[in-house]
């Protein structure tokens, strides 16, 4: 484990509870507020992106799955770990494109993509979260 490994994880925490904040704001009239928070959440999660770049180019990929693992839990972190990297990579251009739309004020079209965008993003922060504390703090650690 490295330090950007605990950063990595860290500002999927921090990208997360932007998300339900800006959620908050958005359903209580405050979109003032909710911007503010979305273009924060999206400098954070950028931020972990080259953190994660970086942490991998410096270290190389370390998410082995150890054989003397229990089966369930090398198992379970396959089924979180393949669906966080597709959707990972699907969020980037809906984010963008989220974002565009906001920008644009097209708020017909940012609402139609801002929903599952937001699904999204969530679950990517969250299972970052998970996956980090499964590498490095489970039996598949060591």
């Amino acid at each position: 484990m490295t330090v950007l490994s605990e950063v990595d994880a860290t500002l999927n925490a921090a990208s997360c509870i932007l998300l339900c904040l800006g959620f908050f704001f958005i359903k209580t009239g405050r979109w003032r507020a909710h911007g503010y928070t979305m273009v924060t959440a999206t400098a954070v999660s950028t931020a972990f992106l080259i953190c994660y770049l970086a942490n991998h180019y410096l270290h190389g990929v370390h998410t082995t799955v150890h054989s003397h693992a229990p089966h369930w839990l090398r198992y379970t972190y396959l089924a979180i770990l393949f669906p966080h990297l597709l959707l990972a990579i699907v969020m980037l251009p809906m984010i963008y494109l989220t974002l565009l739309r906001a920008y644009r004020r097209d708020w017909i079209n940012h609402r139609r993509i801002a929903i599952p965008t937001f699904c999204i993003w969530l679950y990517v922060s969250v299972t970052g979260v998970v996956i980090y504390f499964m590498l490095y703090h489970t039996s598949l650690a060591t």
